[in-house]
C-alpha cells in the first residue's frame, strides 16, 4: 500500500507534521470508522470520519468522531442553510476522487466548505482518512481544521 495520496501531498505542501497508520481495512464492517478505530488501536472519539452531504444542495464536507452521528439539523446551522441530507456514496465518489471508505477530507477533486466537529479540537491528536482504504493520517487537531480551511462547530447528534 502506498502511503502517498493526494491527502498527504497536500499536508507536504503545506508543511504539517504528521504521521500515517496503516491497517487492514475490513469492507463488511457496519461501521468503517469504528473498524478503522478499533484496528489502530485508538479510541474511537479520536478517529474522525470524513463524510460528504449536502446543505441547501450544495457540497460540503462533514469531519466527525466516528462514534457519533451527524445531525443534520446541526450541519444545515453550521453553514448557515435551512436543510441538509447525505450525499449518495457515488456522488461523494464523484466529488472527491476517493473510493468510499478512503474519501478524506484533504486532497479532494473539488474544494467544498468544511466543517469539523468541535470536540475533535479538544483532542491532543486525531486521526482522519488518508485517502486510501486501509490508511490514516494523524495530526494535531488545529493542523487539520487549518489544514482544511475547515469550521469548527457542534455537528455531533
Amino acid at each position: 500500500m502506498s502511503k502517498t495520496t493526494r491527502a498527504t501531498q497536500t499536508l507536504d505542501r503545506l508543511k504539517i507534521t504528521f504521521t500515517t497508520v496503516t491497517y487492514e481495512y475490513d469492507p463488511n464492517a457496519d461501521r468503517i470508522g469504528l473498524q478503522a478505530a478499533e484496528a489502530i488501536g485508538e479510541e474511537p472519539r479520536k478517529v474522525l470520519k470524513t463524510l460528504m452531504a449536502e446543505v441547501d444542495g450544495k457540497p460540503v464536507c462533514v469531519v466527525v468522531p466516528s462514534d457519533h452521528e451527524v445531525s443534520m439539523k446541526k450541519l444545515a446551522s453550521a453553514f448557515g442553510g435551512k436543510s441538509a441530507h447525505m450525499m449518495k456514496p457515488a456522488d461523494a465518489e464523484r466529488a472527491t476522487g476517493y473510493h468510499v471508505g478512503g474519501i478524506s477530507p484533504l486532497g479532494q477533486k473539488k474544494l467544498v466548505p468544511t466543517a469539523i466537529e468541535i470536540t475533535a479540537l479538544e483532542e491532543p491528536y486525531i486521526f482522519i482518512n488518508g485517502g486510501q482504504r486501509g490508511l490514516q493520517i494523524r495530526l494535531a487537531p488545529k493542523d487539520a481544521k487549518d489544514a482544511l480551511k475547515a469550521i469548527a462547530a457542534p455537528l455531533i447528534a
